[in-house]
């Protein structure tokens, strides 16, 4: 288990992370309490989530300690190199990961008001054929070097392996058909240096610790995972919001939860400090009723591009992956302070009503054009909502 003294967001990757690995992720608010626990330092414990929601503890004896039973290893199938750049409507499970693949499934299956980002992707391959290059083979033999010390130093090695992707000469065929399928596409013009570092550093977040200790963890040999990268359009969000079709903390499949915050939903998915707005929705009333109030201090805002992960390792049955590896914006988003005063989605009651609605109806639709429940995410700008990515909900 893990006890916090911070508020986290009940959507956001680690506290959905701690739910499919059947962890405890509580918050304590009293300073007593939480002074009290942190003098049991080296103790036992049994803690337990009481019907009401609150947890109870006591001291524990070794005999009431139950060992956890050990996981199964999940598998990965290497990839081969397909293409260098893919459009939007070429994606499937076979060359991107499910971040773009679940997309495309969506395509002309949901009402016309929900829009989605324009979008290519870099398949799985790239990166390995990007190294193979005669422009690259020193840091390929240099990089296979890191790979091995990392099992036994990784906080020293896991840093330089990343440094050593950034690096990376791009092939020249990479280059041409980046350039081709994005005009293509009809994504904002970027500089050739943004775009480049972009993709490098998705493909170097392979190497970040939380991955690579997860990865540790379960046995996952690192080789055979294998990112590809989705670079999308970015959305300039008014507000962006994280849907789980299923109530994650009752279980109940007749009631969605969602959190939304001002700007985009990385302060949300990435915990940044303070809370979201957060509500439950029946699916038959469509009568949301607000469970907490927002209290971010700052909202990002920004456009242009995305480079978004895809690996084929983050939706594994029993591996919670979400948000193990990074996605990155061409361009750095302005961090703006929130004053809650000039929000309508704090202060205007039926302009909260509406989009609280819109929210619901949009993940509804998600969830019955799948078949099963949904962890979405998605934003809005003006009268426009998107769907930026979906994929099952786990933890349930």
């Amino acid at each position: 288990s893990v006890i916090t003294s911070d508020a986290p967001d009940l959507v956001s990757h680690v506290a959905v992370r701690a739910r499919n690995a059947r962890v405890l992720f509580a918050s304590c608010y009293d300073d007593g309490s939480y002074g009290e626990l942190k003098k049991l330092r080296g103790r036992q414990l049994a803690l337990r989530v009481t019907p009401s929601g609150d947890v109870a503890y006591q001291e524990a004896g070794e005999a009431t300690q139950n060992a956890p039973e050990p996981a199964s290893t999940p598998r990965l199938r290497r990839r081969k190199f397909t293409d260098w750049v893919v459009a939007q409507d070429a994606f499937n499970g076979e060359i991107v990961g499910a971040k773009a693949n679940n997309l495309l499934s969506l395509r002309g299956r949901l009402s016309d008001w929900i829009r989605f980002p324009l979008s290519i992707a870099l398949p799985f391959g790239v990166l390995e054929r990007t190294l193979a290059e005669r422009d690259n083979q020193a840091l390929e033999q240099e990089l296979a070097q890191l790979q091995l010390q990392a099992s036994q130093d990784p906080e020293t090695n896991l840093p330089r392996i990343r440094q050593l992707l950034q690096r990376l000469h791009a092939p020249e065929a990479l280059r041409e058909r980046l350039l081709q399928v994005w005009a293509e596409a009809g994504l904002p013009a970027t500089d050739w240096s943004l775009l480049w570092k972009g993709i490098k550093q998705v493909w170097a977040s392979k190497w970040n610790e939380r991955a690579w200790y997860s990865r540790t963890a379960r046995s996952i040999d690192h080789q055979d995972l294998m990112m590809a990268v989705l670079i999308q359009q970015v959305v300039p969000a008014d507000s962006a919001f994280v849907i789980h079709t299923v109530n994650p903390l009752t279980g109940r499949d007749d009631e969605l939860f969602a959190e939304v915050v001002p700007g985009l939903g990385e302060t949300l998915v990435g915990n940044y400090p303070g809370r979201a707005l957060g509500f439950i929705c029946n699916k038959t009333s469509l009568k949301p009723t607000i469970i907490a109030y927002p209290s971010k201090s700052h909202g990002l805002y920004g456009s242009g591009v995305i480079f978004r992960s895809d690996s084929n390792g983050e939706d594994l049955e029993g591996f919670a992956g979400a948000g193990l590896y990074d996605s990155f914006l061409a361009q750095p988003p302005k961090e703006r302070l929130l004053d809650y005063a000039q929000e309508p989605l704090v202060w205007d009651r039926a302009f909260r009503l509406q989009i609280l609605r819109l929210i619901t109806q949009l993940g509804l639709e998600v969830e019955q054009a799948c078949g099963s429940a949904q962890d979405i995410e998605g934003a809005i700008q003006g009268k426009n909502c998107y769907l930026v990515q979906t994929r099952p909900q786990v933890g349930l």
